[in-house]
């Protein structure tokens, strides 16, 4: 380290990725000739060279990759501790940039935002629906609401929920089918992907082949699909529990899944914002919306509920469980913290 001049970093990084000294200066705000002296400086100190020189390209060799990968790193660290120090100088009000998937957004996360205000008003929430996958310390952003298996590189991963899937209807065509069992849904038009629900109809007890009328790439839209009556949706039961509460939907069998190569809710975020006051207060309150939601589900249909025609839209019973109830989403515990 001691032979390493840290400034060129960010240098060497903008060059690897363009593979153009004039196009790295660019991005720097730097002219060509301070790029190409601290690439220069940078391998002069090393004693050996990073790149292969291609015509008017530049291009990594293997001693750059190598280096690149810690570089790369390493730097995103720093961004974070960085944006780290600035927000806990700011004012009273902070600002939590958080990345979400839109389905989760809306589904679940935005009619629960009313209560986050109450409790912390003087943390404002920036929020960026999106189906890419945001590169948190590089785009500015202190955390994000994810799927996956935690396995992503440089963040802190807390997982909060599991979902099971089951297969939900309007109130009306709920009506209906209570009490024809499984096999009925087989005749109704069927919203989502073929594997999913032929594995639910597997753990149903019956083998079929289906053809929904309809998939979706956002299962908020499939869900309000569902809930104007277009059809029958299997849905992470997560996403659906305020709708199963207030009788937008209904569910149509006991039977939940979870989806081969399941993967689960977490809270990511950069380590070196571990334990930043407001990161952790939504971290915090997440896990109390959670179980929350997983209560007022058990209080829909406690252990031993007899069978019960379902409410409608108004009503305070929205689960028509044709057997006994399904298993619903499992609270994941609060990680312990890095």
């Amino acid at each position: 380290m001691a032979r390493l001049p840290l400034h060129t970093l960010p240098t060497f990084r903008a060059v690897a990725q363009s593979s153009n000294l004039r196009a790295a200066a660019e991005v720097l705000h730097l002219t060509h000739s301070a790029v190409s002296q601290q690439i220069k400086l940078l391998e002069e100190q090393l004693g050996f060279t990073l790149f292969d020189r291609r015509g008017r390209r530049i291009v990594l060799n293997a001693a750059g990759q190598a280096l690149l990968v810690s570089t790369e790193s390493a730097l995103a660290q720093l961004d974070a501790g960085v944006q780290a120090a600035s927000l806990a100088a700011a004012g009273t009000e902070q600002r939590l940039r958080v990345a979400v998937l839109p389905s989760f957004a809306q589904r679940w996360l935005l009619p629960r935002l009313g209560r986050w205000r109450a409790r912390h008003p003087d943390i404002a929430l920036e929020l960026d629906a999106a189906h890419r996958l945001v590169d948190l310390p590089r785009e500015g952003f202190h955390a994000a609401v994810r799927t996956g298996r935690g396995d992503w590189p440089g963040l802190t991963a807390e997982k909060f929920a599991e979902s099971s899937w089951i297969a939900v209807a309007a109130p009306a065509t709920a009506h209906r089918l209570l009490g024809r069992g499984a096999a009925a849904l087989l005749d109704e038009p069927l919203l989502g992907e073929v594997p999913l629900w032929e594995q639910w109809f597997a753990a149903a007890g019956v083998q079929a082949r289906v053809r929904p009328v309809a998939d979706f790439n956002d299962a908020g839209l499939m869900l309000q699909a569902a809930e104007h009556n277009v059809g029958l949706a299997l849905a992470r039961e997560l996403f659906v529990a305020d709708a199963l509460a207030d009788g937008r939907l209904v569910q149509l069998s006991p039977v939940a899944i979870r989806a081969e190569g399941a993967t689960a809710y977490y809270l990511v975020y950069p380590s070196p914002l571990a334990g930043w006051p407001p990161l952790m207060a939504l971290r915090d309150w997440l896990f109390d919306e959670l179980a929350l939601a997983q209560q007022q589900l058990l209080a829909l249909n406690p252990p031993g509920a007899t069978e019960k025609a379902p409410a409608g839209p108004t009503g305070s019973r929205s689960r028509a469980a044709l057997a006994t109830p399904a298993p619903g989403f499992a609270r994941s515990g609060r990680a312990a913290r890095p």
